[in-house]
């Protein structure tokens, strides 16, 4: 593992999902009250997707969380699976969606092998799932989403960016030849471009907490950008792909 001191990013398999997710913390040296993805809506860029007529049926919600956007979407009306390797995601994603009265099929899936889920899927969103894996487990993704996709399936994938950031470095970022190399034996790769994806944080907690609460992060309290509503916001990837 690399040195979290000098701001280096963690190794995907250093970070404990299921323990976050139980209300734990994730990893040494890190303090977590709540998921910092786990924005209490669809993220601003998945809903600009379906409002753009760019999502039809059947949607696969890979690394699917607490399921926001699987619920989000079916109550857009699509049929829409969402998958997580952390079985406490999935038993909270479960009962949000009875909360909101909605059909989605959650499923406890590994997503490097996705051995649960037949080949049947028209969309895959990853919403920031494909930066959590390790370099064999990218390829290995890739390979499984093509196992379970349609001929000419979607992929729209967000991920951290390697492009520089003011105020705070995100873990894990993610280079656009990174993309292409795992991403290109299975998927057409036509656009990928630079988008802001929000988070739980805002400049208070980081200022109450002390710059070295998360310790792969380099923090400029004062030049992270926010939204109207004061979450921190970073910058992410999209990718637009097609099933070769």
């Amino acid at each position: 593992m690399q040195d979290r001191s000098q701001g280096q990013a963690f190794a995907p398999e250093d970070f404990d999902f299921e323990a976050l997710y139980q209300g734990k913390a994730p990893m040494d040296g890190v303090k977590l009250d709540r998921a910092p993805w786990d924005i209490g809506e669809p993220q601003p860029a998945v809903v600009a997707l379906e409002e753009g007529g760019q999502l039809c049926s059947e949607i696969l919600d890979a690394g699917c969380g607490l399921g926001e956007h699987a619920i989000f979407l079916a109550e857009r009306g699509y049929r829409v699976t969402g998958f997580d390797a952390a079985p406490s995601a999935i038993a909270q994603a479960r009962e949000r969606a009875a909360a909101r009265d909605v059909d989605v099929d959650f499923v406890l899936a590994d997503a490097t092998r996705l051995a649960e889920l037949e080949q049947r899927f028209t969309t895959v969103l990853d919403s920031a799932l494909y930066h959590c894996l390790g370099d064999q487990q990218r390829t290995d993704y890739a390979a499984a989403l093509y196992r379970v996709t349609q001929p000419g399936a979607q992929l729209h994938l967000f991920c951290f960016s390697d492009i520089a950031s003011a105020g705070l470095r995100m873990p894990n970022q993610v280079s656009q030849d990174d993309l292409r190399a795992h991403l290109g034996a299975h998927w057409d790769i036509r656009h990928i471009g630079l988008t802001r994806y929000l988070t739980t944080f805002t400049r208070e907690f980081f200022e109450r907490q002390g710059a070295d609460t998360l310790g792969p992060m380099n923090i400029d309290v004062g030049a992270l950008r926010t939204d109207e509503r004061g979450r921190i916001t970073v910058p992410v990837w999209q990718l637009h792909a097609l099933r070769q």
